[in-house]
């Protein structure tokens, strides 16, 4: 079947002026890709809930290609994220924070796409300081924005835990939420979004992404919403953890 002329335009509009690389290599799969992926997906059945622009959209890919390892996808499918309006601080916020919930092991290398995709557009870097907090000050922060997402429950979340490991409640209220969910360039529903996407592309997180399922919801990112956002997951990470993640937002909206 040809390229429908949905998905030929949606894809001049990610990537002005150039071709598919499968077009010369593999021309049937380019054919059976572009037409889901950019035409079938991007029109999938109206379902209600929050509307998912492009710019949202490619928030949600570029956070899902990282949770993924999908180091080269994440390369090409930056200059679509900014051809859909993500800005450089966007694309900046997104990798710093893959860090607490991949691992800099993990997000190293996406460190090295990022700046080298900025300097070939001429945006200058380092870019502008996005932290609110201190160090003096990002419990007290980290706190306020745990209580905010998850409810009164985590109040005083930091010195919960048995004595043996409350250092890492103590770090995730400084670290995860003080140093990385106070920060600017992203709103709070943004980064329960990207958050939504790291843990569910790299699968075997489903406790942790049914709370942050909840989380999504409390922020504003209904449950439809997140049915969007998973649907538009399917052409780059596969079924089985677009189907688990789909399990996870509807556990957590039947506990609700």
């Amino acid at each position: 079947m040809p390229i429908s002329e949905f998905a030929k335009q949606y894809y001049e509009k990610m990537f002005p002026g150039s071709a598919s690389r499968f077009l010369e290599t593999d021309p049937e799969f380019s054919d059976l890709f572009e037409n889901f992926a950019f035409d079938e997906v991007i029109n999938m059945p109206e379902i209600g809930g929050r509307e998912l622009n492009d710019r949202t959209r490619h928030i949600a890919i570029l956070a899902t290609a990282l949770g993924c390892q999908g180091i080269d996808t994440f390369r090409v499918m930056l200059a679509a994220a900014m051809n859909s309006g993500v800005t450089p601080v966007e694309i900046k916020e997104i990798t710093y924070q893959a860090v607490p919930y991949l691992g800099i092991a993990r997000v190293f290398p996406f460190f090295a796409a990022v700046n080298e995709f900025l300097r070939s557009n001429g945006v200058p870097i380092p870019l502008e300081n996005q932290a609110t907090t201190t160090f003096e000050t990002r419990r007290a922060a980290g706190s306020q924005a745990l209580v905010e997402i998850f409810g009164d429950s985590m109040r005083g979340f930091w010195q919960s835990g048995p004595e043996e490991s409350r250092h890492i409640n103590c770090w995730l209220t400084d670290n995860c939420f003080g140093d990385y969910y106070t920060r600017k360039g992203l709103t709070r529903a943004e980064r329960e979004l990207i958050t939504f996407c790291f843990l569910l592309a790299q699968g075997g997180c489903e406790p942790q992404l049914t709370n942050h399922v909840l989380a999504n919801i409390r922020c504003g990112n209904d449950r439809l919403f997140l049915i969007k956002v998973v649907s538009q997951c399917v052409p780059f990470i596969g079924y089985p953890r677009c189907l688990n993640a789909l399990a996870c937002v509807n556990k957590a909206t039947e506990q609700k």
